[in-house]
């Protein structure tokens, strides 16, 4: 693996993981600023070292630049305006899509480097892969409504 590979890597993983506990935050209406901020350092560094790799302009770039809307959305609605008025659920909504671009490039790794889903889907543009990254988009979709829902009032406990 290339030093860019590694690094993009890390940061994938600290984002992934660290955006799933943001996510869990917005539907418990609680901040959580310390998860918040290394998820969304993390997400827009490895988000822009992954238009470092080479090869042809794709869809992984095109779920790159949603992921940067997504990203720099919630940064400016939870920094820039403090979550004032309709801007704190833009903000959730905004986070848990950039989460949902992460979770996109896993399971789109998982299907390359599992050797059962590479069956299935060895080029990725297979029913089996195409249904799965629906489903879980989908489920990404119903935690960013829900959590702009709950997200609306934070939680005084």
């Amino acid at each position: 693996m290339s030093p860019l590979g590694f690094v993009h890597t890390a940061l994938s993983l600290l984002a992934v993981v660290s955006g799933l506990i943001v996510v869990a935050g917005l539907l418990a209406a609680r901040r959580l600023d310390v998860w918040t901020a290394i998820y969304l350092a993390s997400a827009m560094a490895t988000t822009v070292t992954g238009f470092g790799f080479t090869g042809s302009f794709g869809v992984p770039h095109y779920v790159g630049i949603v992921a940067l809307v997504f990203l720099l959305v919630a940064i400016l609605a939870r920094y820039g305006l403090r979550l004032a008025g309709s801007w704190r659920p833009t903000y959730a909504v905004a986070a848990v899509l950039s989460v949902w671009s992460l979770v996109f490039f896993v399971v789109g790794e998982a299907f390359l480097r599992t050797p059962v889903l590479k069956a299935v889907a060895p080029t990725l543009t297979e029913l089996p892969f195409i249904l799965t990254e629906l489903a879980v988009l989908a489920f990404f979709v119903t935690l960013a409504v829900a959590a702009a829902m709950t997200f609306r009032q934070e939680s005084t406990s």
